[in-house]
């Protein structure tokens, strides 16, 4: 069962899942959330269909009534689920992972994801049990359930005058290509605009520079103001700036601050950010007025989160946005339209998106670093040790690995929850203090713990 991981059903299908277990999810969902109807939709994966199939099955089989959207984007599936309200949905996609994964997202009520500590954990162990799953009598129906219409009624709200921007598109081949021209029209330049589950130009993670070098290249040909790229299932989006750089995700969450507090005259908001965010976008948005509060990494924790301080906005480091706006979850759409808005305003102003994030961004980064190591808890106390005997740190945060802050640099050791890998990430007052922490850093993990 090396699909269930904390916060979706995720792996290679036909090897740690298959259609069989696609089935017994699909069953087992309507008696772990109490409801006899489920929302369902999918991407374009060339295993989605089948899994669907299997799942539907499932869910009809324990008598609850299935509502199929078909193809569709995971905030999509998250709109569907809160607006209509639903208690539990499903979406079939791998997210960002190369085409021969696939997986489940699970939501509860108000969209709520389900993770491994409140529910997958639960179904995981009832497949391994080999609990029974018999026909119900009453078996319940499929609906083929259309909700784009209101799904982009909803979205366009947002929507701003785009029309004197320079834009640049990466679809990924994924489920963003469902609503992109819908919404954004045919003048900005797209890549990748057909829909494809073998992801034949770039695999769908915008977090691998690879992948995003068409779109850079595309900005820089066309002199663009932006370039927005999407991931597989389009619940996350990222950028290139004009001078054709990408832009770290996290200090979007600072700029966007220009919407909420310019645009929407919102007052001492609150903001979620996750452990590894720079230090600048609390610096830069507490000079604002807002309240910033710093949480686990990932959708099963970040959501909730955000909806527990009754936050206005948040982000992640892997391109997640999530909004007050958008029932507490993420949207990459939501969160394109918004930073385009800014991109425009400061167009009007005559300035650039590369010289809004130059003023946000005040630190030296390393990015975020694995290490493929068998003993992570030992390798991550260790690293904390070494640094401890050197400097008292003037923070702690130890609730998703250990973040530890000193005067100068902070660094934060985690161990993947999707992936084998320890997470390492440091960032310093200067590039000289950086390296020398990265590398001894990573010597200690080499020297001690064979890290790959």
């Amino acid at each position: 069962m090396g699909a269930f991981h904390a916060y979706d059903i995720r792996g290679v299908y036909g090897i740690d899942f298959d259609a069989s277990t696609a089935y017994k999810v699909g069953y087992f969902i309507p008696s772990l959330l109490g409801t006899d109807k489920v929302l369902v939709g999918r991407d374009c994966r060339e295993s989605s269909k089948e899994i669907r199939d299997s799942l539907v099955k499932g869910i009809a089989d324990a008598g609850a009534d299935v509502y199929d959207i078909g193809l569709s984007s995971t905030p999509m599936v998250y709109f569907g689920t809160a607006n209509y309200g639903f208690k539990a949905s499903v979406q079939i996609t791998a997210s960002h992972n190369p085409a021969k994964y696939n997986g489940m997202k699970v939501s509860r009520e108000n969209a709520l994801p389900v993770g491994l500590e409140n529910g997958l954990g639960e179904i995981q162990k009832w497949i391994e049990e080999g609990r029974p799953t018999p026909v119900s009598e009453n078996r319940g129906k499929v609906v083929e359930y259309d909700i784009m219409k209101d799904y982009l009624d909803f979205m366009m709200k947002f929507k701003g005058d785009y029309s004197d921007l320079n834009i640049v598109f990466d679809l990924s081949n994924g489920m963003s290509t469902l609503f992109a021209k819908k919404v954004f029209g045919d003048t900005p330049a797209y890549l990748f605009d057909e829909m494809d589950g073998r992801f034949p130009n770039h695999e769908p993670n915008p977090l691998i520079h690879d992948n995003v070098v068409p779109l850079e290249n595309k900005v820089r040909e066309r002199k663009a103001d932006v370039g927005v790229i999407y991931d597989g299932d389009a619940d996350r989006v990222m950028f290139v700036d004009n001078e054709a750089e990408f832009v770290a995700p996290d200090l979007i969450i600072a700029l966007m601050s220009k919407y909420f507090l310019g645009e929407r005259g919102a007052k001492n908001p609150r903001v979620l950010q996750e452990i590894r965010s720079t230090k600048a976008v609390a610096e830069y948005l507490g000079k604002l007025g807002c309240d910033v509060h710093t949480w686990r990494v990932g959708r099963a924790y970040a959501a909730p989160k955000l909806r527990e301080i009754d936050g206005l906005w948040g982000g992640e480091l892997a391109g997640h946005y999530y909004f007050k706006d958008f029932f507490y979850s993420d949207s990459g759409l939501l969160a394109s339209m918004i930073v385009l808005r800014i991109v425009a305003a400061l167009k009007k102003e005559g300035r650039t998106l590369h010289e809004a994030v130059s003023e946000i961004a005040a630190y030296q980064n390393s990015g975020e670093i694995n290490f493929r190591i068998e003993d992570k808890p030992a390798a991550m106390n260790a690293v904390c040790k070494m640094w401890e005997a050197e400097e008292t740190p003037v923070k702690v945060m130890d609730f998703d690995g250990y973040r530890l802050e000193f005067p100068h640099w902070w660094f934060n050791i985690r161990p993947s929850n999707t992936e084998p890998y320890l997470r390492f990430i440091c960032e310093a007052d200067s590039e000289e203090l950086l390296k020398e922490k990265v590398e001894r850093t990573t010597d200690l993990l080499k020297t001690e713990f064979n890290a790959e």
